[in-house]
């Protein structure tokens, strides 16, 4: 068996490459930059994309090419990479290969979120550019879904692991943290501790869509644990693995407004799957902690 992954050299493509090659199937990963073990592609070039998918045929294809930001200077290079990604890859499997399963990214930040548990049925917003690409990859989804295609849409809520970079929140404190393990007297700057969050593992999250993959029911869900917690609580756990207090090395910049005051998903449909998460919010400050 194939599976095609787009954009394989983030951390959710790491970790399900990782995850695919226990299930004996040859992964083809595609990444914009060069890599000895990949393709360098691009998405929203139709042409790469066509030719790739009517020479392998792949039993599954997994589009994770985005660049995770909500900020507006993103517009069109989130545009170009998922909204007409999806639809270079649907197309394509439309006229190449259509018994190829593909899977969908879609994100916790392209829902209405009125603090409330967040599912299936609750309404999109487009709050931001990246918002409105990701909902546009989901309609083009359904509609594809429609002509006959096995079309699955996985939302993601957040999801850490070593391998993401600073510019990310979570990231950004525990690199700090280990800093600071080693003697430096830095402070951390960040926004309003109490926002909360979920804090999932992302390797626990590529099973969650293996999961969703492997059954033709259900086709979209959203993914993620359903437990929410502050950024505080993250920084107390990591400043608990190092024995110190984060008292004198954080400031809360009061300027700055967060996007939400929390992020949390009803995973109830996942579950029903039969997928539960293995690792928690402290054994994931574990892991970002003592691995790199």
């Amino acid at each position: 068996m194939k599976a095609v992954i787009f954009g394989i050299s983030g951390q959710d493509g790491f970790y399900l490459n990782k995850l695919l090659s226990t299930q004996n199937i040859e992964v083809i990963g595609i990444s914009r930059t060069e890599h000895a073990d990949w393709i360098k592609g691009d998405v929203k070039d139709f042409n790469f994309v066509s030719s790739l998918i009517k020479y392998n045929k792949p039993d599954y294809i997994f589009h994770f090419a985005a660049n995770s930001t909500t900020s507006h200077t993103a517009l069109f290079e989130n545009h170009d990479t998922i909204s007409t990604g999806t639809f270079n890859i649907l197309e394509a499997v439309l006229q190449h290969s259509k018994q190829s399963k593909v899977f969908l990214s879609g994100s916790a930040v392209q829902f209405e979120n009125k603090g409330l548990p967040i599912n299936e049925e609750t309404p999109f917003a487009a709050l931001s550019p990246y918002a409105v690409s990701r909902i546009q990859s989901v309609y083009a989804g359904r509609y594809y879904r429609n002509l006959g295609l096995q079309v699955y849409v996985g939302y993601f809520f957040n999801h850490d692991s070593p391998l993401r970079t600073d510019r990310h929140i979570n990231q950004k404190i525990a690199m700090a943290i280990k800093r600071i393990a080693k003697g430096s007297n830095e402070k951390i700057e960040i926004g309003d501790s109490s926002v909360q969050k979920e804090f999932n593992y992302a390797e626990d999250l590529m099973w969650a869509i293996w999961q969703l993959m492997k059954q033709d029911l259900i086709q979209e869900a959203v993914i993620g644990s359903g437990i929410a917690y502050s950024i505080k609580d993250w920084i107390d756990t990591c400043f608990q693995l190092i024995g110190k207090s984060p008292s004198e090395y954080i400031i809360e910049n009061a300027s700055f407004k967060p996007e939400y005051r929390i992020l949390v998903s009803d995973p109830q449909v996942l579950f029903s799957m039969g997928y539960r998460p293995k690792l928690s919010m402290q054994q994931l400050a574990n892991i970002m902690m003592y691995i790199s």
